[in-house]
């Protein structure tokens, strides 16, 4: 074998995308078209029926498609650029960073309803009820439907390892960017729900105060889902450790007594995929890398030998 038959056998890709990630990708687009095709709708019968409630709505889930509509050009992007040399480890982190949009874009939405729903507790206004309620009814109709398109998807990045050593899964192999799409559909399908209970309790009730109090019953636990995505996809943008993975890692290299890590960075490159350098003392190269082999969400592994 020649030099550089040599050097192409060791050579080795960086793409590091999600092993669904044309799945998703199609699950998002097909999301993207619902509910581009629901808001257009709401949108135009507002114009001709002269009607705000169907206005307001439609413009609502114009935020939402268009927080969808970057979930899909992330996937586009990073399947793209994925073998390109630009990215030195690749584009499997481009759906954390539209995750973390998507959460900014969540967290305004959630200040948005607590702010509107706080001047209508302090200035009720008269509500068509009946309008209302079938506008209600039939976003919460498309946003059963798509989170049941995302919803298989989002369901395969949980752990499904219940043995008692094994703690990988879920955390490790989560598509943030999925996630964020799959958290914007069932926030508007909490809206729609405690939309449709605030209504027919002002109808039927007469209670008319708790149409707000439900929009900022809805506001606070959309703004814990987006923080909750803000605080992992940031985590990862920022390469913060796997503490789970560099235990075990730690364990594995250092349990025979015969080696001491002296320096360990472990980050995530894409949704089930880490990087790993580690620095060693008393121990072979090929010794490190066939202890670290058991550990299957290194995808790439960089060992120094002091």
């Amino acid at each position: 074998m020649s030099f550089d038959s040599e050097i192409e056998a060791l050579a080795h890709d960086h793409v590091f995308l999600g092993k669904r990630h044309d799945e998703n990708a199609r699950r998002t687009l097909w999301v993207v078209a619902l509910t581009a095709v629901m808001m257009v709708g709401e949108i135009a019968a507002g114009l001709a029926f002269n009607s705000m409630a169907l206005l307001a709505d439609g413009f609502h889930m114009a935020t939402h498609a268009g927080a969808l509509g970057i979930a899909a050009i992330a996937y586009a992007y990073a399947k793209r650029h994925a073998h390109g040399r630009r990215y030195s480890f690749g584009t499997g982190k481009v759906g954390d960073l539209a995750g973390f949009a998507s959460a900014l874009v969540l967290g305004i939405v959630a200040l948005g309803i607590a702010f509107e729903s706080a001047m209508r507790l302090v200035d009720p206004r008269p509500v068509a009820f009946t309008e209302a309620t079938i506008i209600a009814v039939i976003g919460l109709g498309v946003n059963i439907v798509s989170a049941l398109l995302l919803g298989h998807g989002h369901d395969h990045g949980h752990d499904h390892h219940h043995g008692g050593d094994d703690h990988h899964g879920y955390t490790h192999e989560r598509d943030n960017n999925l996630r964020s799409a799959y958290l914007h559909v069932v926030a508007d399908a909490l809206t729609s729900v405690l939309a449709i209970a605030a209504l027919l309790g002002g109808r039927y009730l007469g209670w008319v105060w708790l149409d707000p109090l439900m929009g900022i019953v809805g506001s606070v636990v959309i703004a814990a889902w987006a923080w909750s995505l803000m605080r992992d996809t940031g985590a990862v943008l920022l390469d913060a450790t796997d503490a789970a993975i560099e235990a075990e890692i730690r364990e594995l290299v250092e349990g025979p007594g015969d080696a001491k890590i002296t320096d360990l960075h472990v980050w995530r490159v894409g949704p089930g995929a880490h990087s790993a350098i580690i620095s060693v003392v008393g121990a072979t190269r090929e010794t490190i890398c066939a202890r670290v082999q058991p550990v299957h969400e290194i995808e790439h592994l960089t060992v120094e030998i002091r």
